[in-house]
């Protein structure tokens, strides 16, 4: 496992991961109730009658039955990795009465960054789903954005995705200029923001489209639909993801509306639908192949409207664009 090489070269002894997520990308099994992998030489699950039985079946790894967690600590000595994630109650209960030190580890999430073929083959899956969900629904002036939300995660679900990645966003008119608007009983009114993925396998997508309607919402379409492309035609492997996020930013700053993009340009999709690495001014994390970001551009007015256009982006050679639905739908 590439995880008892990474954890060798932190010098740690062994890592305790309780976090459902980093548990379904190391095991293959993602459990429903409290759990805890124990990686080291001889690597085991602990999980609760309630899931013994899945993960029996599922996991790639060793499954015992979870019984205490002091039976766990008499298990661990030396230094032991933990997720920054640990909860301080669980944290002073491993500590209190233990010999072994323990030290702060992202070894999971840094190794989620960069997808295996068969994650690739998910994610590609989910944006199907998503996207022929999408080109099935009929749009009607008739409908509120609760209604469209409805029929898109509705749809998605019979086509196989096994939830909604995230609470659909569909904000319209002046909402639009809220990014992460919760849809509403308000009627369609365009411009509408359309922000929805869906699920496969356990791993994620996430799209976004504008619709769009007078020749202001063109006009800032146009400059958004110019960051994002110029963004895309940056990305290889070894480049910054605070570049990406500064290409995106200066053509829409050269148009003036650069107090408008208030959110960063993108980030890493896999089994959730935000993880590592953040496309942000902030961050110095150099892209490598292998990796899928979201490239999502956005220009919201207050009290007028907004425009977001986001894309999932394979770090290949050069950035490979996965979705195919129409920039205008």
């Amino acid at each position: 496992m590439k995880i008892i090489d990474e954890m060798h070269k932190e010098r740690l002894d062994s890592i305790l991961i309780l976090n459902p997520i980093n548990i379904t990308y190391l095991c293959g099994f993602k459990p429903s109730s409290p759990s805890i992998l124990m990686v080291k030489d001889e690597t085991v699950l602990f999980t609760s009658k309630m899931d013994i039985e899945g993960a029996i079946i599922n996991s790639k790894i060793p499954v015992e039955d979870f019984k205490s967690l002091d039976e766990i600590k008499n298990l661990l000595k030396g230094t032991i990795g933990i997720e920054g994630s640990m909860t301080l109650e669980t944290f002073e209960r491993l500590k209190k009465g233990s010999s072994f030190k323990t030290k702060i580890t992202n070894i999971p999430e840094r190794l989620r960054r960069v997808k295996s073929n068969d994650e690739l083959k998910n994610i590609k899956k989910a944006i199907d789903i998503a996207e022929n969900s999408m080109n099935k629904i009929e749009l009607k002036e008739s409908m509120s954005e609760n209604e469209l939300a409805a029929q898109i995660e509705y749809k998605m679900r019979i086509n196989g995705s096994n939830k909604a990645a995230f609470d659909t966003i569909v904000a319209s008119d002046t909402r639009s200029s809220l990014p992460h608007a919760e849809a509403s009983n308000n009627p369609l009114k365009n411009p509408v923001v359309i922000d929805w993925g869906a699920v496969y396998n356990n791993y994620c997508s996430d799209t976004t489209r504008t619709i769009i309607e007078t020749e202001k919402h063109e006009e800032i379409f146009e400059i958004v639909l110019e960051a994002q492309k110029k963004a895309i035609d940056v990305i290889k492997p070894g480049i910054k993801v605070s570049y990406v996020d500064k290409v995106a930013r200066d053509v829409i700053e050269e148009y003036g509306y650069g107090d408008s993009f208030i959110h960063s340009t993108g980030h890493g999709v896999g089994l959730e639908v935000h993880e590592s690495p953040s496309l942000s001014k902030r961050y110095e994390t150099k892209l490598e192949k292998g990796m899928v970001i979201t490239v999502e551009p956005g220009i919201y007015l207050k009290d007028e409207f907004g425009v977001r256009i986001e894309d999932m982006v394979q770090v290949k050679n050069k950035g490979r664009v996965l979705n195919k639905i129409k920039k205008k739908i």
